[in-house]
Protein backbone atom coordinates (compact mmCIF):
# COMPACT_ATOMS: atom_id res chain seq x y z
CA UNK A 1 0.00 0.00 0.00
CA UNK A 2 2.84 2.19 0.92
CA UNK A 3 6.48 1.16 1.01
CA UNK A 4 8.21 0.97 4.18
CA UNK A 5 11.04 3.41 2.87
CA UNK A 6 8.57 6.04 2.29
CA UNK A 7 6.77 5.42 5.48
CA UNK A 8 9.91 5.98 7.13
CA UNK A 9 10.88 9.36 5.40
CA UNK A 10 6.92 10.37 6.11
CA UNK A 11 7.68 9.68 9.79
CA UNK A 12 10.70 11.37 10.63
CA UNK A 13 9.27 14.89 8.39
CA UNK A 14 6.00 14.05 11.29
CA UNK A 15 8.42 14.26 14.10
CA UNK A 16 10.29 17.05 13.25
CA UNK A 17 9.16 19.65 15.11
CA UNK A 18 9.97 17.66 18.29
CA UNK A 19 6.80 15.28 18.51
CA UNK A 20 7.79 12.37 20.42
CA UNK A 21 4.90 9.86 18.55
CA UNK A 22 4.18 9.79 15.00
CA UNK A 23 1.64 7.13 13.05
CA UNK A 24 0.33 6.82 9.64
CA UNK A 25 -2.86 4.74 9.29
CA UNK A 26 -3.98 3.87 5.53
CA UNK A 27 -6.51 2.07 4.45
CA UNK A 28 -8.15 0.65 0.89
CA UNK A 29 -11.38 -0.88 1.67
CA UNK A 30 -14.05 -1.75 -1.01
CA UNK A 31 -17.62 -2.69 0.61
CA UNK A 32 -20.99 -2.80 -1.14
CA UNK A 33 -24.85 -3.32 -1.08
CA UNK A 34 -27.31 -5.35 -2.46
CA UNK A 35 -30.94 -4.17 -1.69
CA UNK A 36 -34.28 -6.10 -2.22
CA UNK A 37 -37.76 -4.85 -1.74
CA UNK A 38 -41.30 -4.97 -3.03
CA UNK A 39 -39.83 -8.56 -4.28
CA UNK A 40 -37.55 -7.66 -6.40
CA UNK A 41 -33.73 -6.93 -6.13
CA UNK A 42 -33.96 -2.30 -6.48
CA UNK A 43 -30.22 -1.35 -5.99
CA UNK A 44 -26.90 -3.13 -6.35
CA UNK A 45 -24.14 -0.58 -5.17
CA UNK A 46 -20.28 -0.87 -4.66
CA UNK A 47 -17.66 1.94 -3.36
CA UNK A 48 -14.26 1.88 -1.82
CA UNK A 49 -12.67 4.21 0.72
CA UNK A 50 -8.77 4.90 0.34
CA UNK A 51 -6.73 7.46 2.31
CA UNK A 52 -4.19 7.93 4.62
CA UNK A 53 -4.41 9.50 7.84
CA UNK A 54 -1.12 10.92 10.06
CA UNK A 55 -0.48 11.47 13.99
CA UNK A 56 1.58 13.09 15.58
CA UNK A 57 1.67 13.37 19.75
CA UNK A 58 3.72 15.23 22.51
CA UNK A 59 2.69 13.76 25.92
CA UNK A 60 -1.27 14.38 25.66
CA UNK A 61 -1.09 17.00 22.88
CA UNK A 62 -1.94 15.22 19.27
CA UNK A 63 -2.45 16.83 15.93
CA UNK A 64 -4.35 14.73 13.25
CA UNK A 65 -4.86 14.65 9.72
CA UNK A 66 -5.44 12.80 6.36
CA UNK A 67 -5.69 12.84 3.21
CA UNK A 68 -6.82 11.04 -0.13
CA UNK A 69 -3.35 11.32 -1.80
CA UNK A 70 -1.24 8.49 -1.12
CA UNK A 71 2.14 9.48 -3.33
CA UNK A 72 5.15 10.24 -1.57
CA UNK A 73 4.66 13.62 -2.23
CA UNK A 74 0.71 13.85 -0.86
CA UNK A 75 2.05 12.04 1.91
CA UNK A 76 5.37 14.41 3.08
CA UNK A 77 3.19 17.15 2.52
CA UNK A 78 0.33 16.37 4.66
CA UNK A 79 3.47 14.99 7.26
CA UNK A 80 4.52 18.45 7.48
CA UNK A 81 0.88 19.83 7.93
CA UNK A 82 0.60 18.17 11.08
CA UNK A 83 4.45 19.04 12.30
CA UNK A 84 4.05 22.51 11.41
CA UNK A 85 0.55 22.87 13.59
CA UNK A 86 2.31 20.88 16.73
CA UNK A 87 5.10 23.24 16.76
CA UNK A 88 6.87 21.79 19.67
CA UNK A 89 10.58 22.57 18.66
CA UNK A 90 13.12 21.01 16.12
CA UNK A 91 14.35 17.61 16.33
CA UNK A 92 16.47 15.44 13.44
CA UNK A 93 14.89 11.90 13.36
CA UNK A 94 15.62 8.46 11.80
CA UNK A 95 13.09 6.05 11.69
CA UNK A 96 13.86 2.01 11.07
CA UNK A 97 10.39 -0.05 10.38
CA UNK A 98 10.15 -4.04 10.73
CA UNK A 99 7.40 -6.11 9.45
CA UNK A 100 5.55 -6.64 12.72
CA UNK A 101 3.65 -10.20 12.01
CA UNK A 102 1.16 -11.92 13.68
CA UNK A 103 -1.37 -15.06 13.29
CA UNK A 104 -5.10 -14.10 12.21
CA UNK A 105 -7.20 -15.52 14.57
CA UNK A 106 -10.26 -14.95 12.31
CA UNK A 107 -9.79 -17.13 9.07
CA UNK A 108 -12.22 -16.17 5.80
CA UNK A 109 -12.95 -18.71 3.27
CA UNK A 110 -14.70 -16.64 0.67
CA UNK A 111 -14.95 -12.66 0.98
CA UNK A 112 -18.03 -11.23 0.37
CA UNK A 113 -15.89 -8.47 -2.09
CA UNK A 114 -15.09 -11.61 -4.40
CA UNK A 115 -18.02 -13.24 -4.57
CA UNK A 116 -20.45 -11.83 -7.39
CA UNK A 117 -23.46 -10.20 -6.68
CA UNK A 118 -25.98 -12.57 -8.68
CA UNK A 119 -24.76 -14.62 -5.66
CA UNK A 120 -25.72 -12.30 -3.32
CA UNK A 121 -28.66 -11.76 -4.50
CA UNK A 122 -29.55 -15.42 -4.36
CA UNK A 123 -29.06 -15.32 -0.23
CA UNK A 124 -30.92 -12.15 0.12
CA UNK A 125 -34.11 -13.86 -1.88
CA UNK A 126 -33.79 -16.66 0.33
CA UNK A 127 -34.28 -14.23 3.81
CA UNK A 128 -36.67 -11.89 2.12
CA UNK A 129 -39.13 -14.49 1.34
CA UNK A 130 -39.31 -16.28 4.36
CA UNK A 131 -40.66 -12.99 5.92
CA UNK A 132 -42.91 -12.02 3.16
CA UNK A 133 -44.48 -15.21 3.07
CA UNK A 134 -44.90 -15.94 6.98
CA UNK A 135 -47.90 -14.67 7.07
CA UNK A 136 -50.41 -12.75 5.02
CA UNK A 137 -50.60 -9.68 7.33
CA UNK A 138 -46.38 -8.96 6.45
CA UNK A 139 -46.59 -6.10 4.10
CA UNK A 140 -43.81 -5.06 3.53
CA UNK A 141 -40.26 -6.39 3.88
CA UNK A 142 -36.60 -4.95 2.76
CA UNK A 143 -33.44 -6.64 3.23
CA UNK A 144 -29.78 -6.28 2.53
CA UNK A 145 -26.77 -7.57 2.36
CA UNK A 146 -23.67 -5.56 3.20
CA UNK A 147 -19.85 -6.36 3.40
CA UNK A 148 -16.63 -4.81 4.04
CA UNK A 149 -13.45 -5.56 2.56
CA UNK A 150 -10.99 -3.34 5.04
CA UNK A 151 -6.92 -3.21 4.01
CA UNK A 152 -5.07 -1.43 6.43
CA UNK A 153 -1.40 -0.65 6.96
CA UNK A 154 -0.06 0.80 10.30
CA UNK A 155 3.57 1.93 10.26
CA UNK A 156 4.63 4.51 13.59
CA UNK A 157 7.67 5.67 15.11
CA UNK A 158 7.89 3.21 17.41
CA UNK A 159 9.50 0.95 14.29
CA UNK A 160 6.02 -1.20 13.63
CA UNK A 161 5.04 -1.65 9.99
CA UNK A 162 1.72 -3.71 10.07
CA UNK A 163 -0.72 -4.76 7.44
CA UNK A 164 -4.12 -6.78 8.17
CA UNK A 165 -7.22 -7.33 6.89
CA UNK A 166 -10.67 -7.35 8.03
CA UNK A 167 -13.53 -8.77 6.01
CA UNK A 168 -17.06 -8.33 7.44
CA UNK A 169 -20.36 -9.64 5.64
CA UNK A 170 -23.56 -8.62 7.28
CA UNK A 171 -27.51 -9.05 6.79
CA UNK A 172 -30.30 -7.39 7.57
CA UNK A 173 -34.07 -7.48 7.41
CA UNK A 174 -37.03 -5.32 8.35
CA UNK A 175 -40.56 -6.94 8.11
CA UNK A 176 -43.60 -5.04 7.99
CA UNK A 177 -46.84 -6.54 9.63
CA UNK A 178 -50.44 -4.61 8.95
CA UNK A 179 -53.77 -5.45 9.87
CA UNK A 180 -57.21 -3.66 11.18
CA UNK A 181 -55.07 -3.06 14.82
CA UNK A 182 -52.52 -1.24 13.33
CA UNK A 183 -48.87 -1.45 11.64
CA UNK A 184 -45.74 -2.74 13.52
CA UNK A 185 -42.11 -3.71 12.33
CA UNK A 186 -39.33 -5.72 13.27
CA UNK A 187 -35.69 -6.22 11.85
CA UNK A 188 -32.99 -8.64 12.59
CA UNK A 189 -29.53 -7.98 11.51
CA UNK A 190 -26.97 -10.75 12.15
CA UNK A 191 -23.28 -10.10 11.14
CA UNK A 192 -19.67 -11.73 10.99
CA UNK A 193 -16.31 -11.25 10.52
CA UNK A 194 -16.88 -13.78 7.84
CA UNK A 195 -17.09 -14.04 3.71
CA UNK A 196 -20.20 -15.66 2.34
CA UNK A 197 -19.29 -18.84 4.35
CA UNK A 198 -21.19 -17.56 6.81
CA UNK A 199 -24.44 -18.17 5.42
CA UNK A 200 -23.84 -21.91 5.13
CA UNK A 201 -24.43 -22.85 8.68
CA UNK A 202 -23.68 -19.74 11.06
CA UNK A 203 -26.83 -17.69 9.58
CA UNK A 204 -29.22 -19.35 7.91
CA UNK A 205 -31.49 -16.37 5.88
CA UNK A 206 -34.64 -18.38 5.82
CA UNK A 207 -34.68 -17.90 10.31
CA UNK A 208 -33.72 -14.53 9.94
CA UNK A 209 -35.94 -13.54 7.87
CA UNK A 210 -38.72 -15.46 9.87
CA UNK A 211 -37.40 -13.58 12.94
CA UNK A 212 -37.99 -10.40 11.46
CA UNK A 213 -41.87 -11.31 10.39
CA UNK A 214 -42.03 -13.09 13.70
CA UNK A 215 -41.45 -9.79 15.81
CA UNK A 216 -43.66 -7.80 13.79
CA UNK A 217 -46.32 -9.91 13.98
CA UNK A 218 -45.67 -10.36 17.94
CA UNK A 219 -46.46 -6.59 18.26
CA UNK A 220 -49.91 -6.19 16.44
CA UNK A 221 -52.40 -5.61 18.69
CA UNK A 222 -50.41 -5.00 21.45
CA UNK A 223 -51.40 -2.61 24.24
CA UNK A 224 -49.31 0.43 25.67
CA UNK A 225 -46.75 -1.02 28.76
CA UNK A 226 -48.22 0.47 31.90
CA UNK A 227 -45.34 2.83 33.48
CA UNK A 228 -43.31 3.21 36.79
CA UNK A 229 -41.04 0.75 38.79
CA UNK A 230 -40.89 -2.43 38.03
CA UNK A 231 -38.47 -5.69 38.48
CA UNK A 232 -37.55 -6.64 34.39
CA UNK A 233 -36.46 -9.61 32.66
CA UNK A 234 -33.69 -8.43 29.53
CA UNK A 235 -33.22 -11.38 27.01
CA UNK A 236 -29.88 -12.47 25.88
CA UNK A 237 -28.62 -11.17 22.78
CA UNK A 238 -29.13 -7.80 21.81
CA UNK A 239 -30.34 -7.08 25.47
CA UNK A 240 -26.37 -6.92 26.26
CA UNK A 241 -27.19 -2.83 24.60
CA UNK A 242 -28.14 -1.87 28.16
CA UNK A 243 -24.71 -2.31 29.44
CA UNK A 244 -23.07 -0.76 26.40
CA UNK A 245 -24.17 1.76 26.24
CA UNK A 246 -25.04 2.44 30.38
CA UNK A 247 -22.16 1.10 31.43
CA UNK A 248 -19.85 0.16 28.62
CA UNK A 249 -19.05 3.85 27.14
CA UNK A 250 -18.18 5.13 30.84
CA UNK A 251 -15.28 1.75 31.06
CA UNK A 252 -13.66 3.91 27.89
CA UNK A 253 -10.43 5.60 28.46
CA UNK A 254 -11.83 8.32 26.07
CA UNK A 255 -14.22 9.42 29.18
CA UNK A 256 -12.04 7.60 31.98
CA UNK A 257 -9.01 9.75 31.22
CA UNK A 258 -10.32 13.00 31.30
CA UNK A 259 -12.28 12.40 34.43
CA UNK A 260 -15.95 12.75 33.17
CA UNK A 261 -16.29 8.93 33.00
CA UNK A 262 -19.03 7.95 36.49
CA UNK A 263 -16.39 5.01 36.72
CA UNK A 264 -13.15 7.26 36.45
CA UNK A 265 -11.15 6.10 40.18
CA UNK A 266 -13.59 3.18 40.57
CA UNK A 267 -10.65 0.65 39.97
CA UNK A 268 -10.83 -2.31 42.97
CA UNK A 269 -14.22 -1.35 44.09
CA UNK A 270 -17.33 -3.06 43.78
CA UNK A 271 -19.46 -1.81 41.29
CA UNK A 272 -22.09 -4.45 40.34
CA UNK A 273 -23.84 -7.25 42.10
CA UNK A 274 -21.15 -10.17 42.19
CA UNK A 275 -23.20 -12.50 39.72
CA UNK A 276 -21.94 -9.98 37.47
CA UNK A 277 -18.81 -10.54 35.37
CA UNK A 278 -18.68 -8.28 32.17
CA UNK A 279 -15.81 -8.94 29.64
CA UNK A 280 -14.69 -6.74 26.05
CA UNK A 281 -13.50 -9.81 23.89
CA UNK A 282 -12.23 -8.70 20.43
CA UNK A 283 -10.27 -12.35 19.80
CA UNK A 284 -14.05 -14.24 20.11
CA UNK A 285 -13.60 -16.10 16.64
CA UNK A 286 -15.08 -14.78 13.64
CA UNK A 287 -17.49 -12.19 15.99
CA UNK A 288 -18.49 -8.97 14.06
CA UNK A 289 -16.45 -6.86 16.21
CA UNK A 290 -13.48 -9.08 16.59
CA UNK A 291 -9.89 -7.53 15.96
CA UNK A 292 -6.51 -9.46 15.81
CA UNK A 293 -4.83 -5.66 15.86
CA UNK A 294 -6.39 -2.35 17.10
CA UNK A 295 -6.05 0.78 14.37
CA UNK A 296 -2.79 2.11 16.70
CA UNK A 297 -1.29 -1.61 16.29
CA UNK A 298 -1.39 -2.90 19.47
CA UNK A 299 -1.93 -6.51 19.59
CA UNK A 300 -5.49 -7.15 21.07
CA UNK A 301 -6.25 -9.60 24.50
CA UNK A 302 -9.87 -10.83 26.17
CA UNK A 303 -10.50 -8.04 28.84
CA UNK A 304 -12.28 -8.73 31.84
CA UNK A 305 -13.97 -5.17 32.81
CA UNK A 306 -15.53 -6.42 35.61
CA UNK A 307 -15.09 -9.35 37.64
CA UNK A 308 -17.56 -10.69 39.98
CA UNK A 309 -18.98 -7.24 40.57
CA UNK A 310 -15.49 -5.65 41.36
CA UNK A 311 -14.01 -3.02 38.60
CA UNK A 312 -10.36 -4.80 37.40
CA UNK A 313 -9.96 -2.92 33.79
CA UNK A 314 -11.07 0.17 31.98
CA UNK A 315 -10.37 -0.01 27.66
CA UNK A 316 -7.47 1.75 27.29
CA UNK A 317 -6.24 3.71 23.65
CA UNK A 318 -2.43 5.61 23.27
CA UNK A 319 -3.66 8.54 24.13
CA UNK A 320 -5.94 7.22 26.89
CA UNK A 321 -2.49 5.30 28.37
CA UNK A 322 -0.29 8.36 28.50
CA UNK A 323 -3.37 9.86 30.06
CA UNK A 324 -3.75 7.73 32.83
CA UNK A 325 -0.76 6.19 33.26
CA UNK A 326 -1.78 2.75 32.59
CA UNK A 327 -0.52 0.10 29.47
CA UNK A 328 -2.31 -0.63 26.43
CA UNK A 329 -5.46 -3.18 26.11
CA UNK A 330 -5.43 -2.87 22.16
CA UNK A 331 -8.88 -0.69 22.29
CA UNK A 332 -8.30 2.31 19.93
CA UNK A 333 -10.60 1.85 16.73
CA UNK A 334 -11.51 4.12 14.04
CA UNK A 335 -14.57 4.12 11.30
CA UNK A 336 -12.05 4.95 8.58
CA UNK A 337 -8.23 7.01 7.84
CA UNK A 338 -10.42 10.57 8.26
CA UNK A 339 -11.09 9.91 12.40
CA UNK A 340 -8.19 9.88 15.10
CA UNK A 341 -8.32 6.56 16.69
CA UNK A 342 -10.21 6.38 20.66
CA UNK A 343 -10.76 3.98 22.91
CA UNK A 344 -13.97 1.36 21.99
CA UNK A 345 -15.45 -2.14 22.79
CA UNK A 346 -15.35 -4.81 20.23
CA UNK A 347 -17.28 -7.33 21.63
CA UNK A 348 -18.67 -7.08 24.93
CA UNK A 349 -20.64 -9.07 27.42
CA UNK A 350 -21.93 -10.01 30.67
CA UNK A 351 -20.82 -13.28 30.94
CA UNK A 352 -23.48 -16.42 31.74
CA UNK A 353 -24.10 -16.69 35.84
CA UNK A 354 -25.47 -18.97 38.37
CA UNK A 355 -28.92 -18.71 37.82
CA UNK A 356 -31.48 -20.82 35.98
CA UNK A 357 -33.32 -18.74 33.15
CA UNK A 358 -36.07 -20.70 34.65
CA UNK A 359 -36.59 -19.64 37.96
CA UNK A 360 -35.51 -15.64 36.22
CA UNK A 361 -39.08 -15.49 34.83
CA UNK A 362 -40.68 -17.68 37.91
CA UNK A 363 -39.34 -15.12 40.56
CA UNK A 364 -41.39 -12.11 39.20
CA UNK A 365 -44.73 -11.59 40.65
CA UNK A 366 -45.43 -8.90 38.17
CA UNK A 367 -42.84 -6.92 35.65
CA UNK A 368 -41.86 -6.94 32.30
CA UNK A 369 -39.91 -8.88 30.04
CA UNK A 370 -38.07 -7.32 27.73
CA UNK A 371 -37.50 -10.24 24.09
CA UNK A 372 -36.01 -7.72 22.36
CA UNK A 373 -34.13 -4.54 22.88
CA UNK A 374 -33.65 -1.49 20.85
CA UNK A 375 -32.09 1.85 20.30
CA UNK A 376 -31.71 4.32 22.89
CA UNK A 377 -29.06 7.26 24.27
CA UNK A 378 -26.89 7.80 26.96
CA UNK A 379 -24.94 10.32 28.81
CA UNK A 380 -21.74 8.82 29.74
CA UNK A 381 -20.64 11.82 32.27
CA UNK A 382 -23.25 10.86 34.48
CA UNK A 383 -24.22 6.82 33.09
CA UNK A 384 -28.26 8.33 32.37
CA UNK A 385 -30.32 6.11 29.87
CA UNK A 386 -33.18 5.84 28.07
CA UNK A 387 -33.89 2.75 25.78
CA UNK A 388 -36.65 1.24 23.64
CA UNK A 389 -37.85 -2.06 24.17
CA UNK A 390 -38.61 -3.35 20.53
CA UNK A 391 -40.69 -6.51 22.13
CA UNK A 392 -41.81 -7.05 25.44
CA UNK A 393 -44.32 -8.49 27.67
CA UNK A 394 -46.06 -8.59 30.99
CA UNK A 395 -45.00 -10.99 33.36
CA UNK A 396 -47.56 -11.84 35.85
CA UNK A 397 -47.03 -14.50 38.55
CA UNK A 398 -43.60 -15.74 37.18
CA UNK A 399 -45.52 -16.36 33.73
CA UNK A 400 -44.70 -14.31 30.39
CA UNK A 401 -48.31 -12.88 29.36
CA UNK A 402 -49.23 -10.47 26.63
CA UNK A 403 -47.08 -8.54 24.73
CA UNK A 404 -46.71 -4.34 25.42
CA UNK A 405 -45.58 -1.75 23.24
CA UNK A 406 -43.97 1.73 23.90
CA UNK A 407 -42.17 0.59 26.55
CA UNK A 408 -38.26 2.39 27.47
CA UNK A 409 -35.97 1.37 30.73
CA UNK A 410 -34.98 4.61 31.84
CA UNK A 411 -32.09 4.64 35.09
CA UNK A 412 -28.56 5.36 35.16
CA UNK A 413 -25.58 2.98 34.58
CA UNK A 414 -24.02 2.46 38.24
CA UNK A 415 -28.01 1.85 39.18
CA UNK A 416 -28.35 -0.49 36.83
CA UNK A 417 -25.27 -2.62 37.79
CA UNK A 418 -26.50 -3.23 41.26
CA UNK A 419 -29.67 -3.97 40.64
CA UNK A 420 -28.92 -6.86 38.58
CA UNK A 421 -29.07 -9.72 40.81
CA UNK A 422 -29.79 -12.50 38.85
CA UNK A 423 -27.76 -13.54 35.76
CA UNK A 424 -28.68 -16.92 33.64
CA UNK A 425 -26.90 -18.96 31.50
CA UNK A 426 -27.83 -18.57 28.13
CA UNK A 427 -24.88 -15.81 26.80
CA UNK A 428 -25.59 -14.91 23.31
CA UNK A 429 -24.74 -11.84 21.61
CA UNK A 430 -26.16 -9.51 18.89
CA UNK A 431 -24.93 -7.28 16.18
CA UNK A 432 -24.92 -3.69 15.76
CA UNK A 433 -22.90 -0.23 14.80
CA UNK A 434 -21.57 1.91 17.20
CA UNK A 435 -20.91 5.83 17.08
CA UNK A 436 -19.06 7.62 19.15
CA UNK A 437 -15.91 10.26 18.72
CA UNK A 438 -13.79 8.11 16.35
CA UNK A 439 -17.15 7.17 14.00
CA UNK A 440 -19.24 3.98 13.61
CA UNK A 441 -17.85 0.72 13.90
CA UNK A 442 -18.71 -2.85 14.02
CA UNK A 443 -19.60 -3.82 17.94
CA UNK A 444 -21.32 -6.95 19.31
CA UNK A 445 -23.21 -6.89 22.52
CA UNK A 446 -24.78 -9.34 24.21
CA UNK A 447 -25.32 -10.97 27.84
CA UNK A 448 -27.99 -14.35 28.91
CA UNK A 449 -31.22 -13.53 30.88
CA UNK A 450 -30.89 -11.43 33.60
CA UNK A 451 -33.25 -9.57 35.75
CA UNK A 452 -33.11 -6.26 37.49
CA UNK A 453 -34.78 -5.70 40.76
CA UNK A 454 -36.08 -2.53 39.99
CA UNK A 455 -35.87 0.28 36.97
CA UNK A 456 -38.32 2.82 35.93
CA UNK A 457 -40.59 1.83 32.44
CA UNK A 458 -41.35 4.54 30.83
CA UNK A 459 -45.18 3.77 29.02
CA UNK A 460 -48.41 5.00 29.77
CA UNK A 461 -50.46 4.77 32.51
Amino acid sequence: MIKRTVCEEVLARAMSTGADYAEIFAEHTPSSSVYMVDRHIEDASSSITAGAGIRVMKGTRTVYGSTTDMTRTGLLRLARQVAEALDEGRAEVQIRLGDFRFRPAHPVLRPSSEVPKAEKAEVLKRCYFAAADAQDCIKQVKARIMDIDRNFLIANSEGKYIRDRQVRTRLAVTAVAEDSRGTESGFVGPGRRMGMEMFDSTVIPEEAGREAARIAIARLGASFCPAGKMTVAIENGFGGVIFHEACGHSLEATSVGTGTSQMAGKLGQKIACEKVTAIDDPTEKNAWGSIDVDDEGTLTHKIVLIEKGVLKSYMVDRLGARRMGMALTGSGRRQDYTFEPTSRMTNTYIDNGPDRNEDIISSIDYGLYAAQMGGGSVNPITGAFNFAVEEGYIVRGGRICECVKGASLIGTGSEVLMNIDMVGQNRKNGQGMCGSASGSIPNEVGQPLIRISSITVGGRN
